[in-house]
């Protein structure tokens, strides 16, 4: 008996290349000349998920400051391409981080695993 050819979609956390992490930082993001606050809700090295009420479609870019909980210096990350959008939750791409900010982001995510873990930092 023949079978019809059948196509095998991964679910996009199988596609990831870096681990993604619960998180809750408070974030300003920009999209041409608006500045709303959002909350990144997961986060990795190459992304997050963040819920606003910023305007996004797939493949807008945007700019975004990560404020991290007692730090007066956000993670800068100028620009982010938005992958999807759902309501008032949507997924970036970070694109082109400088290595600076991108060792900043590692710190970040070890805190909120050490958190999701429920270990101080």
């Amino acid at each position: 008996m023949l079978f019809p050819a059948q196509t095998c979609i991964l679910p996009p956390m199988e596609r990831r290349r870096h681990h993604r992490v619960p998180a809750q930082v408070k974030s300003l993001l920009r999209a041409n000349s608006h500045e709303v606050e959002g909350e990144t809700v997961d986060l990795s090295l190459g992304g997050a998920r963040i819920e606003s009420s910023l305007d996004v479609q797939p493949g807008k870019q945007i700019g975004m400051k990560l404020l991290m909980p007692g730090d007066d210096i956000p993670i800068v990350i100028e620009q982010a391409q938005v992958r999807w959008a759902l309501d008032r939750t949507f997924g970036v791409r970070f694109l082109g981080v400088p290595q600076q900010e991108l060792h900043e982001l590692e710190q970040l995510i070890d805190a909120c695993i050490a958190l999701d873990e429920g270990r101080d930092v």
